[in-house]
């Protein structure tokens, strides 16, 4: 192991992020007792340029008038780009009305460290002038080539960035890759065309202590195509995915959730360790395979996921 360990710098269940317009109230509200880990309450892409201050102002009304915390739920606002004029009112606006019952904060397109870093800088300076006593986090939206192509330096920055989300939409468009539907695959493709992009987005979340989370799957009349796209993800180290639609939360806390046959076994792991270390062994033989320290280390992969689901039922 080398010396340099980046921890996870910050925990959080987020299974199912649920993407919600700021510009529909009544959408909002049933966000609010819906079954999502993560509720991210947009002011970007899913709201007209004409609807952009009054989505904001809904965003602030809710954030004030909704117990999130009493319904279990870390909600994010996703700004405007750095690219636009409406960025810098969202910070502002969102953060002093309501900034002391935000968790994050999602930044869209993100290409260099320095998009986090401005935004980073007018979080603090509210923060200080309100005198909030939390400190609302970063999620960053890596969507374009340039967010791609410098994603390990954009992680490995000092920041209060939590989590990298991969917007496929964008990606695909800036890529100008051709597709079938949003996150789907293309049938000319053999295999799967995001995996090069998720598993690079995955492997820097890791190196630095961020969590990873897959973006939409736009076709929601297709739950068996989001449930395979989720097992991907899920199968190179990804904690969670969007949902665009309601009927989609259900699938990701499901397909991001350990089985209770792999709980099972990553306790008989520990247990069965422990046993091998008393014993003076490094290694033990469990079901008729070698287990060593890497089993542990994946062991309790699952086992703090069962716990932080089990925590939040509570």
């Amino acid at each position: 192991m080398s010396h340099s360990i980046h921890n996870l710098r910050r925990m959080r269940l987020q299974r199912s992020t649920l993407a919600v317009p700021g510009s529909n109230p009544t959408m909002i509200e049933k966000a609010a007792d819906s079954a999502a880990d993560c509720i991210f309450l947009d002011i970007e892409d899913a709201v007209a340029p004409d609807d952009k201050e009054r989505a904001r102002r809904n965003i602030i009304e809710a954030l004030n008038d909704i117990d999130w915390k009493a319904k279990n739920k870390t909600i994010s606002v996703r700004i405007n780009g750095l690219d636009t004029h409406y960025m810098y009112r969202d910070v502002v606006d969102v953060m002093e009305q309501a900034g002391a019952k935000l968790d994050m904060v999602m930044i869209p397109k993100v290409g260099v460290p320095a998009d986090v870093y401005m935004v980073e800088a007018l979080l603090n300076q509210i923060e200080m002038a309100k005198g909030y006593e939390n400190k609302v986090g970063i999620e960053a939206l890596i969507e374009t080539p340039l967010g791609m192509a410098n994603v390990e330096a954009i992680a490995a920055a000092p920041s209060r960035l939590e989590a990298l989300h991969f917007g496929v939409a964008d990606y695909a468009a800036f890529n100008k890759a051709r597709t079938v539907n949003i996150g789907g695959l293309h049938p000319d493709y053999p295999g799967d065309q995001w995996h090069f992009a998720l598993s690079r987005m995955t492997v820097a979340c890791r190196a630095y202590g961020l969590r990873p989370v897959d973006g939409p799957f736009g076709d929601f009349s297709d739950p068996d195509g989001y449930r395979a796209a989720a097992k991907r993800g899920a199968a190179l180290g990804i904690e969670g995915k969007w949902a665009i639609h309601p009927s989609q939360i259900a699938l990701a806390n499901d397909e991001f959730s350990p089985l209770g046959g792999e709980v099972d076994r990553a306790r008989r792991i520990l247990a069965a360790l422990k046993e091998a270390a008393a014993a003076g062994k490094g290694a033990a033989s469990l079901d008729g395979k070698m287990i060593d320290a890497a089993s542990e280390r994946m062991a309790m992969n699952v086992i703090a996921v069962d716990d932080a689901i089990r925590a939040s039922a509570k």
